[in-house]
């Protein structure tokens, strides 16, 4: 309900932004000389953006009507009740197209995932534990193994199974601290079983992950992870 209620809101903002700068033929060029016209220009690029994004699709003639109407205090073509009902009904449809389609794109993904793990586990070098965890070790050190109850220094990327990054700790430059109790299953798993220096590629399971629930934009609901974690250190208490 709350990104229903986001939606709402931004095709508000979006309509004003909109109508007040759409008079008159939507081929034609408007002028962009002042810091107004150019910050006008920049709201509309990036509130269709996300209007995209999100996949709403608005009938934008009806939508500039509708401003002129009301900023020229013009009689209006429906009236509020058919407004409400009609702005009801679009937010619902709105709701039941994302929960379909997050439905779907949820149930791909533990299949995709789910065939991935079962190609990747035959390759040599690739670990399977009890939990369904998969792991290879790219290289070795000889310190000591993480406690559950410690903190651990490490350097990290975290890709999907198709490649994309969305998450790198190399990227950054700086190495990243957590509890070992603190993060997905899948880690606090594999940390425990890791000696400071070593550097492992971990393939994680959507349940040993953020599970059913849709962590960002590129981590789904029932994503399967890929990791490269390198254990760098273990804080002293």
């Amino acid at each position: 309900m709350k990104n229903i209620i986001r939606i709402s809101g931004t095709i508000f903002v979006a309509a004003s932004l909109y109508a007040c700068g759409n008079e008159g033929d939507s081929d034609s060029k408007v002028m962009l000389e002042t810091i107004q016209q150019k910050a006008s220009y920049s709201y509309g690029v990036d509130i269709a953006s996300r209007l995209k994004q999100q996949g709403i699709e608005l009938d934008v003639p009806a939508l500039n009507q509708g401003m002129t109407d009301a900023f020229n205090d013009s009689e209006y073509a429906i009236n509020d009740e058919q407004r409400l009902e009609a702005k009801t009904q679009f937010t619902a449809e709105l709701r039941d197209a994302m929960v379909k389609k997050q439905t779907e794109s949820a149930a791909t993904n533990l299949a995709t995932g789910k065939t991935f793990l079962e190609e990747n586990g035959k390759k040599e070098g690739v670990i399977t534990t009890d939990s369904g965890l998969q792991y290879k070790v790219l290289s070795t050190g000889d310190g000591k193994m993480p406690k559950a109850s410690d903190t651990v220094t490490t350097h990290y990327k975290g890709t999907l199974i198709d490649g994309r990054e969305f998450d790198s700790s190399y990227k950054r430059n700086t190495p990243a601290s957590f509890p070992v109790k603190g993060v997905i299953k899948g880690w606090t798993e594999a940390l425990q079983l890791m000696h400071v220096g070593d550097k492992w590629q971990l393939f994680i399971p959507s349940d040993l992950a953020y599970g059913a629930t849709k962590r960002s934009e590129l981590i789904e609901a029932n994503s399967t992870l890929i990791f490269e974690l390198e254990l760098l250190g273990i804080k002293e208490e």
